[in-house]
């Protein structure tokens, strides 16, 4: 039986979009070229998401991710997919509300930076996800990674080409190449993978632009989402 996947997205659109793709593109892999996956999509206006994070109003956010959740459950969705890293600061209060399981997209970067024999990985995301615990702690906890960080400016570089590019699908060529130095930098900071821990990163940089190996958290979340719904 197929399952009907719940996905929480809009956060931003430009990276839900490539959930879409990469949930289909697996199905049909699998199933053949007319199949597509069973799912159901709440949308949030991600201005208004984005305001309450940088005022700091997470119980608010909380709220709002547990009326998505109810709502895709009443709908019928098996399982829900958070398409967002920052949001998964989240997960619990999005978990309590619900009676379905989440994917946390945590473990699929988990699984395969522990399956590639790797233990000390660099960490690109929003500021949130950067410097808060909720991500990190949860690799270090449950797969026994070493995750170490960009230095305060790159942070800061990495938190403002999310927020002011590609959450507005900006790509520029200057922005990719300061996220190639900031990769090269956790590098010599001994990193010997580096996560995408931002869902939009992925529409700037990728396998080539970094000596060491890559972990796209939109890919490998969005793979993990359609090997559930087809069991």
């Amino acid at each position: 039986m197929t399952l009907t996947i719940g996905l929480i997205g809009g956060m931003s659109w430009e990276s839900s979009a490539q959930y879409y793709r990469l949930i289909n593109e697996a199905v049909r892999a699998r199933r053949g070229p007319t199949a597509s996956a069973q799912c159901l999509m709440w949308s949030f206006d991600f201005s208004q998401i984005e305001a309450l994070q940088h005022a700091g109003r997470w119980d608010e956010l909380a709220d709002r991710l547990a009326d998505a959740g109810k709502a895709l459950e009443r709908a019928g969705a098996d399982f829900l997919v958070l398409c967002t890293n920052t949001m998964h600061r989240l997960a619990g209060e999005l978990q309590a509300a619900v009676d379905l399981p989440l994917l946390h997209i945590a473990d699929p970067t988990g699984e395969a930076i522990r399956a590639a024999g790797l233990r000390k990985v660099g960490l690109l995301g929003t500021a949130f996800t950067m410097e808060h615990a909720f991500y990190r702690g949860r690799l270090e906890e449950r797969f026994g990674l070493e995750v170490v960080v960009p230095g305060e400016a790159d942070r800061a570089l990495v938190h403002c080409v999310i927020y002011e590019e590609l959450v507005a699908g900006v790509v520029r060529e200057p922005s990719r190449q300061a996220y190639r130095e900031v990769i090269a930098r956790l590098v010599e900071a001994g990193a010997e993978g580096v996560i995408l821990g931002c869902t939009e990163i992925m529409l700037l940089v990728g396998e080539g632009d970094s000596p060491v190996p890559v972990f796209d958290t939109t890919t490998l979340h969005a793979l993990a989402a359609a090997e559930r719904a087809l069991g």
